[in-house]
């Protein structure tokens, strides 16, 4: 896989994406938008995965998306009437939306490391994961009204499951900065450390906690927690029923209380591919 705006390691049963444009503030142009496709299908490829790290490099996690990239979108189809054009721009929001759906469709818990500003579609993208954490100079800023547009790429679809209502209206139509204090406050963001170097730190610590439980579990816990925030309590409560009903016939629950009875570390095999 030849990556040019993304690094992708995996250690153990932890994988680490980091985005690696810092001199251009990590902005997302036209190559990071299919290039986080094929890291999160290697990574939802791979059964000894068990938690992913996010991380960026530089000042700012990201300035969002590429204007020279977005500028590019706009003139594309050109020549067909106004119908087909907009027809053709709508898949290409529709492309970019799924960028995103990846990370959160992802089976394994995904953990977002922010550091200075998460903007536009940084705010995008940390939606879509599981936790973040940033440290204390961090920002959030849903940028896209400062440039008279929409966001379309999940923050108002997926803010609205992490934030109250009429704080999400007040970042979205003034598209101010939302920092870590007081992303902290609404828990927007699961801590806040002094440094980039300390954010990374708790990340890798908290992965490697829950890379120590049963990744049977722990995915089922992703898939139902997303089921209920899309569905119903009665459609949620349906699906758990059956995910344990097909799920708990393997070796994981009772390693886990032998374990617990004996006072030790339970020990879980990957999934499988």
């Amino acid at each position: 896989m030849e990556l040019t705006t993304l690094d992708y390691s995996v250690d153990g049963p932890i994988a680490r994406v980091t985005m690696n444009r810092p001199t251009e503030l990590n902005t997302m142009n036209k190559a990071f938008w299919t290039e986080l496709i094929e890291v999160f299908a290697a990574i939802d490829a791979d059964p000894a995965i068990r938690c992913v790290i996010v991380a960026s490099t530089g000042k700012h996690f990201t300035a969002g998306l590429d204007l020279g990239f977005a500028a590019a979108a706009q003139g594309e189809a050109h020549g067909a009437d106004l119908g087909r054009r907009r027809e053709s721009f709508r898949r290409h929001v529709k492309q970019m939306q799924e960028t995103f759906n990846v990370v959160d469709r992802c089976a394994k818990p995904v953990i977002a490391v922010v550091q200075g500003g998460c903007i536009g579609g940084g705010v995008d993208f940390v939606t879509a994961c599981d936790i973040r954490i940033c440290s204390t100079e961090a920002f959030f800023t849903i940028q896209e009204v400062n440039i008279a547009i929409v966001a379309d790429v999940g923050t108002l679809q997926r803010i609205p499951h992490l934030l109250p209502q009429g704080l999400i209206r007040e970042l979205a139509y003034t598209g101010r900065r939302f920092p870590a204090a007081e992303a902290l406050r609404y828990g927007f963001v699961n801590r806040v450390e002094e440094s980039h170097g300390e954010a990374l730190a708790a990340a890798e610590a908290m992965a490697k906690q829950i890379a120590a439980k049963s990744p049977l579990a722990v995915t089922g816990i992703k898939q139902v927690l997303n089921f209920g925030r899309d569905h119903s309590i009665d459609d949620g409560l349906e699906y758990v029923a059956v995910w344990n009903a097909g799920m708990l016939q393997g070796d994981d629950v009772p390693n886990a209380i032998r374990a617990q009875l004996a006072r030790q570390e339970a020990v879980f095999a990957d999934l499988v591919a």
